[in-house]
């Protein structure tokens, strides 16, 4: 069923409880990944989702499998990527206790983290279970699904799954009425979300005819290019509010405007605000005009608004230059030495290469002064924010995109947390080059213990040789002492037959 579905890669680890599931695996044509650890194989299918658009889709048993997976589940719920998490789940726990892997509630566990958790007690509620999730995945906000099925069904006898049905169509939904307040404005202003990373091309467009400003999310970053009226994604400076209380109209196009996406509560918003969005829980700004679509209908529907449309605005490209340029040095400010690093980076990527970063503070700086020139380029934990993700999500990124360029960005504490999946990424080939950032400590929260006036404790940990253990593991590794260096051995990780961990500490950038 799940190959007729267009499933081809599952990622997971098996168990007694579920190894029904792995039954006729190959003979469907469906790849596993074996993970290390079930929240690798989460943040595997996670990546893999981000890079392909289709729903990651993992195998774990009952119990420890299941809550191992669920801080993953909680990354993708943040950040509405489709992931479908099967488990086992044992057949009886309210008359019976002491079983292997027994939970008093599994399946209200998992719900916490995703969209919905339920349980199959029939082949056929099996079949429909995944039937509405990978609908809903089409049809509404993608977020990830669980479904688990008691142990004695998996290994019962089952008739094969029905046809898939069709997906319902979206309803028509009336925008006209929203339009005239930006074609009218004289300093409309778009703040483009991850919900809109499928309309490059058109917000692109859109945002050249009206000769619109424009910011981007994190998770947004790429979609409106970098174009003269573009702030880039610089949202989290707090002089951002200042920009945007200055446009008259002001449309987020599938954004929430969360805490992570400004790390303050006031967006700035004094003018006309539209919002566009596919889940109705976003749309929590005072007075704004909702419209509950999907952002794809809303730009085709505005660029027909636009034909033939003059637009005489006023904003200025040079100040909008000016202010990206003093928002970059406030970066610089603040992380002495890794801008440097980040654009040397940069300029030796080869073309549509997809990074996946950690929480890490080389990529909270990446963030913000480097530009984009696509959507999904670029895939971080902004919402729940994990440590650990990196590695993993970009094997699940490279499994997606064979022959194509992936990078792994991560912080020297944040690797420990899923150090073991550099063995899955030697097994696989995987040309992966990781970029490990070492300051030798819990940098961020350090600064942030001594803004808050608290002596800083328990932030720092002794740490492996990172190059030898990736040679342990069969992968190779670097530890460049220039930054042309380093550009390097980048390239070269491209083209080599395995991951290469690149071992990189603040002294590059004083020793080029």
């Amino acid at each position: 069923m799940l190959k007729d579905r267009g499933v081809d890669t599952i990622f997971g680890i098996p168990g007694v409880h579920n190894q029904e599931m792995y039954r006729g695996i190959e003979e469907a044509g469906i790849t596993h990944v074996l993970a290390r650890h079930e929240q690798g194989a989460g943040f595997m299918a996670d990546g893999y989702a981000r890079a392909t658009g289709k729903p990651g889709v993992a195998y774990v048993i009952t119990g420890p499998g299941l809550t191992n997976i669920m801080t993953p589940m909680g990354q993708a719920y943040s950040d509405s990527v489709p992931m479908l998490v099967i488990s086992s789940c044992l057949d009886e726990v309210a008359a019976t206790k002491g079983q292997l892997h027994q939970m008093k509630d599994q399946r209200a566990a998992a719900e916490t983290v995703c969209d919905w958790s339920e349980e199959a007690r029939t082949p056929e509620a099996a079949y429909a279970l995944i039937d509405r999730a990978l609908m809903e995945f089409e049809t509404g906000r993608p977020r990830p699904k669980h479904i688990q099925v008691p142990i004695s069904v998996l290994e019962g006898r089952a008739e094969p799954a029905p046809p898939m049905p069709q997906a319902a169509s979206q309803n028509a939904i009336a925008l006209d009425g929203c339009f005239a307040p930006i074609l009218q404005a004289r300093r409309p202003l778009f703040i483009l979300g991850g919900g809109a990373a499928q309309c490059g091309l058109k917000a692109r467009h859109a945002l050249k005819t009206l000769q619109a400003a424009s910011f981007e999310t994190y998770a947004g970053r790429g979609i409106a290019g970098d174009g003269p009226l573009h702030f880039g994604s610089y949202l989290a400076r707090p002089d951002s509010a200042r920009i945007i209380g200055e446009a008259d109209v002001v449309v987020l196009v599938g954004t929430e405007l969360a805490e992570t996406d400004m790390w303050r509560r006031d967006a700035g918003i004094t003018g006309t605000c539209i919002q566009v969005d596919l889940d109705p829980a976003s749309f929590r700004q005072p007075g704004a005009i909702n419209l509950r679509c999907d952002t794809t209908a809303f730009f085709d529907r505005l660029l027909d608004m636009l034909e033939g449309h003059k637009a005489d605005t006023d904003w200025n490209a040079k100040s909008v230059s000016a202010t990206r340029q003093a928002w970059r040095a406030e970066v610089e400010a603040e992380r002495p030495g890794l801008v440097p690093v980040i654009d040397a980076l940069r300029d030796c990527l080869p073309e549509l290469s997809v990074i996946y970063s950690d929480m890490t503070q080389f990529a909270y700086a990446a963030k913000e002064v480097w530009p984009m020139d696509r959507p999904g380029g670029w895939h971080h934990p902004t919402g729940f924010g994990t440590l650990g993700y990196a590695t993993p999500a970009a094997i699940g990124g490279a499994v997606a995109r064979k022959g194509q360029p992936t990078l792994a960005i991560i912080g020297d504490y944040g690797f420990h947390y899923t150090m073991a999946e550099l063995g899955v990424a030697v097994e696989l080939g995987l040309p992966l080059p990781i970029i490990l950032w070492d300051n030798g400590k819990l940098k961020e929260i350090e600064e942030s213990m001594v803004r808050a006036q608290i002596a800083p404790n328990a932030v720092v940990a002794r740490n492996p040789d990172f190059c030898k253990l990736a040679e342990a593991f069969g992968a190779y590794a670097a530890a460049p002492t220039s930054l042309a260096e380093m550009q390097d051995t980048v390239r070269a990780a491209f083209d080599a037959d395995g991951p290469t961990l690149i071992y990189l500490t603040p002294d590059i950038s004083s020793a080029s």
